[in-house]
């Protein structure tokens, strides 16, 4: 079965929870070269989001694309099919890998320097070899900028038929829900349903997991595709120059229970989520 079969013939997909804050848990976070010089610390933290209860993964890729890595001096092809290598050996035949695609960390025209175009064609270049390299979907995440999330969605369908998942940041509920750069939710759902995502969804941002209820309780009112939401375990603390996650798994359970309840039926975390928030979560759901 391929993954959007399995998404329209489950009732609610579990996922996995945050990389990041798990290789910082390492001290390995920022080493852009993990993929080869840590995979062993990267397959066991998707293993222990496997024995926690997710069903599909994300692979650690999520900003190495061209432009992000203008300034290092690595193998763009190497570090991200090592990604999937990796996602891959830990799942096995029965989960799901899926292929992570974010930010370039650049500006479209007017605010910057690019053109849509030369974002659609890193995209598509960094999905090639996603899909080359044998992942079941691609999810685009963590976008701030519905334009950019555009172009990502449109170089990924420039690449491959697999599906695709695009999932935007809010950071705000106020007026309807918006980005940092002014997008709303019904903006951009409507959006991404007519450049044809497959699946649409909500990930990190400013909101906890009860706010970010409200996010996908108003993307399910303007659509009928399959959605995820992926908060984080609640809001940023600074500690120190440390920034932190404090939300326990019961509580953080309770917050995804209620984008459940708003329309999401894949499900997961991001930052601060560690893999005993999924295994809660799993538990809970199902109980």
């Amino acid at each position: 079965m391929n993954f959007l079969d399995y998404v329209y013939n489950n009732d609610i997909i579990l996922l996995d929870g945050a990389m990041g804050t798990e290789l910082k848990k390492m001290n390995v976070m920022g080493d852009f070269a993990n993929n080869i010089d840590n995979k062993e610390i990267v397959k066991k933290i998707h293993q222990s989001y496997i024995e926690a209860g997710s069903k599909a993964i994300i692979t650690n890729t999520f900003s190495l694309n061209r432009l992000y890595l203008s300034d290092k001096n690595l193998n763009l092809a190497l570090i991200n099919s090592q990604g999937v290598k990796i996602a891959k050996e830990a799942a096995g035949a029965d989960i799901f890998v899926l292929g992570d695609i974010s930010s370039t960390g650049k500006l479209l025209q007017p605010y910057g320097s690019y053109k849509e175009e030369e974002f659609i064609n890193v995209f598509s270049e960094k999905a090639e070899i996603l899909a080359r390299a044998g992942v079941d979907a691609f999810i685009i995440e963590t976008m701030v900028d519905l334009r950019e999330a555009v172009c990502a969605l449109k170089g990924c369908k420039r690449s491959s038929d697999l599906p695709v998942i695009v999932s935007i940041s809010y950071d705000r509920l106020k007026g309807g829900g918006r980005t940092v750069m002014g997008n709303t939710v019904k903006e951009s759902v409507i959006k991404l349903q007519e450049e044809e995502a497959d699946i649409i969804g909500s990930n990190c941002g400013s909101l906890d997991p009860h706010q970010m209820a409200e996010v996908i309780k108003i993307m399910a009112e303007h659509t009928d595709l399959p959605i995820l939401a992926e908060p984080n375990a609640g809001l940023p603390i600074l500690q120190g120059k440390e920034t932190v996650y404090k939300m326990e798994p019961a509580d953080f359970t309770e917050g995804i229970l209620a984008c459940i309840k708003a329309g999401a039926s894949l499900v997961g975390g991001c930052c601060g989520t560690a893999p005993e928030h999924i295994k809660y979560l799993n538990n809970t759901i199902n109980k």
